[in-house]
């Protein structure tokens, strides 16, 4: 029985799909940031479809562009990774399942003190707008 296109998929699976070894896989993952498949009890790794897309952009500029693997973390930090993939696959990327981790308390901490920063800055500028517009 085949999976739905919205599956998850084992490290196999992905290799196979990409088109390249799971070591390969492993190794890319410490190499480029963007490469984070969903981690589960044990350290299995599960790649969801826009996970396997990213896989066959990075070995597409290494293999057949011939990037090196500065040359696409580079191309990554400069253009992001929606210009990497291309139009159609940012779609996906942005809008594709997402696991929903949960929030450590000290991030929620920082959140929630750069949304106070944020209402005080948004305060200050209004009260300098309404200075400036006298």
């Amino acid at each position: 029985m085949a999976k739905s296109p919205g599956a998850f998929r084992s490290i196999s699976e992905a290799a196979e799909e990409v088109g390249a070894p799971q070591h390969v896989l492993r190794f890319w993952e410490t190499k480029f940031e963007f490469v984070t498949p969903v981690k589960r009890a044990g350290g299995r790794r599960f790649y969801r479809p826009q996970d396997v897309l990213v896989l066959k952009t990075v070995k597409r500029l290494l293999h057949d562009d011939g990037l090196t693997i500065r040359g696409v973390q580079r191309l990554h930090k400069e253009q992001g990774l929606k210009k990497l993939v291309g139009v159609e696959a940012a779609e996906l990327i942005e809008d594709g399942p997402r696991e929903q981790t949960p929030i450590p308390d000290a991030t929620r901490r920082e959140t929630s003190g750069l949304q106070r920063l944020l209402a005080d800055l948004e305060q200050a500028k209004a009260r300098l707008d309404a200075i400036l517009a006298r």
